[in-house]
């Protein structure tokens, strides 16, 4: 069985020079897979400072507001190569890029994808908080079965090559929720996000904590 060989934290770095480490890493790992070398499972945490980025297939409409107001909000904008459509990354959100070889892992996108989202409705099921997947809705979500209440915990986006992935998750833990109002967030008027200090209501919710569980979901479910 498959296992993640190493798990590295960032801390907190700019979204330019995460996006740059990552394809250096999605490159070497889509070059050793070409020539048939053994490779390293990868996951890498981090949290950026503001930042909104829109994907490949994303709607330009759906930010809000002229680029020139976020640079005066000190918010970066990036035009970037993942699927999905627009999203906010910032402090208080914990960002989780996995370069894997899904072929290590027998299997398929679209079954990567799953188990990202089952990581995190494992992970917030150890706090008590109720989450599950939306139809036609990439992520993970609160209250499904109430249309008018659903809201976004975690976004993912991820890119595929050779069936190496980059990108991946962003799990709302202490996020400022206010700079969502920047954007439609992932192309979705009608939907609210949310986090896992509004859920919980506590003046903040340990990272650290949140970091080594994430981590232990993403063994047993990709142990699976």
């Amino acid at each position: 069985m498959q296992k993640i060989d190493e798990i590295t934290d960032w801390g907190i770095i700019p979204y330019a020079q995460a996006w740059e480490k990552q394809q250096q890493l999605f490159n070497e790992t889509i070059n050793r897979k070409t020539n048939k070398e053994k490779n390293l499972q990868r996951l890498i945490l981090c949290q950026h400072p503001h930042v909104i980025t829109l994907g490949k297939s994303g709607n330009e409409n759906n930010l809000l507001l002229p680029e020139q107001l976020l640079k005066e909000k000190d918010v970066e904008y990036f035009h970037i190569d993942r699927e999905g459509d627009i999203t906010y990354h910032g402090p208080g959100q914990l960002v989780v890029y996995p370069i894997f070889d899904l072929d290590a892992f027998g299997i398929g996108l679209k079954t990567y994808i799953q188990k990202l989202e089952e990581v995190i409705i494992r992970l917030l099921g150890e706090y008590g908080i109720k989450s599950g997947r939306m139809s036609k809705a990439t992520g993970v979500w609160l209250d499904i079965d109430h249309p008018r209440m659903a809201r976004k915990i975690c976004a993912i986006g991820v890119r595929s090559s050779r069936f190496v992935t980059m990108h991946g998750l962003a799990l709302n833990v202490n996020t400022d929720l206010s700079y969502f109002s920047l954007i439609n967030p992932c192309g979705f008027m009608e939907k609210g996000v949310t986090s896992m200090r509004q859920e919980l209501n506590v003046g903040e919710v340990d990272m650290e904590i949140v970091k080594n569980k994430l981590i232990g979901m993403f063994h047993e479910v990709f142990a699976e």
